[in-house]
């Protein structure tokens, strides 16, 4: 009855909140004496077996076409069957948008209860406790899960990943092709940009920046350091920056290394968004700006001043090594 562990990808790469649900599995096959064994939907171009060095040692996979591309109710028929034929006792998702919409219908579809946002490995000294962020990142919750199989959703950047080396044995799992009732008619794909979800680091801005006219100096710092861009709402709303920007409570969630908010006030629905984020940077001309309670690291000072200053200095300490 093993840990199976659900291997996000998306046009040829494995995602890397992956490496860490990977990690977080075999820790987990590890308390419960069992074996963690990933699963990955659809055709993928490399060879999968390198992936053991994270502590998995089978890795299934549904080589069918269509699932690369298909609805989370066709994703969510495969994966039931699957669970059911490898026998698995726990489920796991990584919490992101893919995970969102794949892990509740799963839930239901094999009553197996969900703990969604799981931060660190459960607790099974008296039962199965799972941990989990609630009301938007300020506190936790202990979830008791009782049901005989059990489903995570781990939070990205919550579990250090860990290369404790091995291969993996890959396994190719046969199912019964699934139909769905929705027809995907075309898909539209930003290009050319660090997806905000899989970034590192990510430069964002907010209404300080007085004007879409005046974000350069936030790309260009952005572009050194290899980082994706963001926005708050209004700047959203205001159409200065494109919706898929959009960070904080209603728009995406994110869990970047650094997190660098450029004229943003740090309202609560934003920071809702950005607070898992493991170093916060706030450059703001208010000192009294909330999101300075939040910051690891803070900037009082005008943005058209400090930014490009940052970006030179970041240019030179690259130019240096």
């Amino acid at each position: 009855m093993p840990v199976l562990i659900y291997i996000d990808h998306a046009d040829g790469h494995i995602k890397k909140s992956s490496y860490e649900l990977l990690s977080y599995g075999a820790g987990l096959a590890e308390l419960l004496g069992t074996s963690a064994e990933g699963i990955i939907l659809g055709t993928f171009p490399e060879d999968l077996s390198a992936l053991g060095k994270y502590g998995v040692r089978k890795i299934h996979q549904v080589s069918q076409g269509h699932l690369n591309e298909s609805d989370s109710q066709v994703l969510t028929q495969v994966l039931s069957e699957a669970v059911k034929q490898t026998g698995a006792q726990v489920m796991l998702f990584t919490n992101n948008i893919t995970g969102k919409a794949i892990a509740p219908r799963l839930s239901a579809r094999l009553k197996a209860g969900l703990v969604s946002g799981a931060v660190a490995l459960p607790d099974i000294s008296d039962g199965f406790v799972v941990r989990k962020n609630v009301f938007s990142g300020k506190a936790f919750a202990n979830v008791k899960v009782q049901t005989e199989i059990k489903i995570i959703s781990l939070n990205p950047n919550s579990f250090q990943p860990k290369e404790v080396g091995g291969t993996a044995e890959m396994v190719e799992l046969f199912l019964s092709p699934v139909s769905s009732n929705l027809k995907i008619v075309s898909t539209e794909k930003a290009s050319g940009e660090i997806p905000l979800s899989e970034a590192e680091i990510v430069v964002s801005g907010g209404r300080g920046l007085k004007g879409p006219e005046n974000w350069g100096i936030l790309l260009d710092l952005a572009k050194e350091l290899g980082a994706a861009t963001a926005c708050s709402r209004p700047v959203a709303d205001a159409h200065w920056r494109p919706h898929h920007e959009h960070v904080g409570q209603t728009g995406l969630a994110i869990a970047p290394n650094l997190y660098i908010a450029i004229g943003i006030s740090g309202a609560i629905q934003h920071l809702a968004g950005v607070n898992r984020s493991k170093t916060i940077v706030v450059i703001n001309k208010d000192p009294e700006a909330p999101f300075f309670k939040a910051a690891d690291y803070g900037i009082v000072g005008d943005a058209f001043e400090v930014v490009p200053k940052i970006t030179e200095a970041v240019k030179k300490l690259k130019s240096a090594h």
